[in-house]
């Protein structure tokens, strides 16, 4: 497992494939990765990489950051965030990551804050189905209706779907593939949606689940194959079976000449 990186999301477009075929892709910004802390008493074989990464002005630091960042002879950045990694990887506190970190092709996962949509119902924010139209429901149509049991336990239970706080959470998403690395710009594309608006920093690195990602793909082929199969074997049993009429209407056709 490598360490991540700090990206800044630009917005959303489209990229066009050599075949022809356009896929929605999200365009992240790549800004310099400064490597500002290591810490290896952890463990005999992992240890935490701190990273910090995203301009800021200097105003908006508090004194404790700003003597932080003046001790290791660097600007003020907006995010900082640890990753933990194996010993056995070569990075010194100093060194620089930037796009050149990702290949084409490969795949990463994203994490960041999805959008707040403030408090909204059970059928907005859980997709409830609601109460009946009508038949003895008044006022209360768009509502969760029980939410536990009467005497015995006599609560609700943690984690019941409720109305509440919709977004503004913690979202992962998985196996995205980047599609297109631009060096000169320290910008990268990558296939699909992103949590976050633009602006919004995020959290890219390489999946930890390809092996799943794998197993779909293979699924998905396996079963293309079979159809394939199927269909070629309908076809052969559909010429069979014309040969098997053709042939006793030759013999007919010859009979009735004699």
């Amino acid at each position: 497992m490598r360490v991540g990186l700090i990206a800044k999301k630009l917005g959303m477009t489209r990229f066009f494939r050599e075949d022809g075929s356009n896929i929605p892709v999200t365009l992240l910004g790549l800004e310099k990765n400064y490597v500002t802390r290591i810490n290896e008493t952890i463990s005999k074989n992992l240890k935490y990489i701190q990273i910090a990464s995203g301009n800021i002005k200097i105003k908006k630091v508090k004194k404790p950051l700003r003597s932080y960042f003046s001790k290791l002879k660097i600007e003020p950045k907006k995010k900082i965030q640890e990753f933990k990694i194996p010993n056995d990887q070569n990075i010194n506190v100093g060194d620089t990551l930037d796009v050149s970190f990702f290949k084409v092709g490969q795949y990463v996962d994203v994490i960041g804050k999805s959008n707040g949509k403030g408090f909204a119902g059970p059928m907005k924010r859980h997709n409830f189905s609601g109460l009946r139209a009508s038949h003895g429901v008044s006022v209360s149509h768009r509502s969760h209706g029980s939410t536990g049991q009467c005497q015995d336990p006599g609560k609700t239970f943690k984690g019941k779907k409720m109305a509440g706080q919709m977004g503004n959470k913690k979202v992962t998403i998985h196996n995205l593939e980047v599609v297109k690395i631009d060096n000169e710009d320290g910008t990268i594309l990558i296939k699909g949606a992103v949590p976050g608006s633009k602006g919004t920093l995020l959290i890219v690195r390489d999946a930890i689940k390809p092996k799943a990602l794998l197993a779909k793909i293979k699924k998905e082929e396996i079963t293309e194959d079979l159809s394939k199969k199927e269909k070629k074997a309908e076809s052969k049993e559909s010429e069979t079976k014309e040969t098997s009429q053709e042939k006793p209407n030759e013999q007919k056709a010859k009979e009735d000449k004699k």
